[in-house]
């Protein structure tokens, strides 16, 4: 079970965008890559075709998972999960610095 999760709240630990906060969009788990929103953007040229006029385009690029950290919707502190299981045998994370369950 991976830590971090679509529509989580996460800091970015390092790089160029280091300190920002955004909602994550999209998790990769085998190249352990997420996509963050507004972070990592970069320029695409595309090319004109009959459809589409072309130009340059703004959009975001996959960052390391491990250079990112989840925010705790209940305390917005920064926390790496911890893993229970409930009575039914069901995985949970809960925060570690508030005992919370993350959803």
């Amino acid at each position: 079970m991976l830590n971090i999760k679509k529509k989580d709240k996460v800091l970015i630990l390092s790089g160029k965008d280091k300190g920002k906060k955004g909602e994550v969009i999209y998790v990769s788990p085998d190249k352990g890559k997420v996509i963050v929103t507004k972070i990592n953007v970069v320029k695409r040229h595309t090319k004109p075709t009959r459809g589409d006029p072309g130009g340059i385009n703004k959009k975001e690029a996959p960052i390391a998972i491990s250079k990112v950290m989840l925010i705790c919707p209940k305390c917005s502190q920064v926390s790496r999960p911890k893993f229970d299981k409930l009575s039914d045998g069901k995985k949970i994370r809960v925060c570690r610095r508030c005992s919370e369950m993350i959803i």
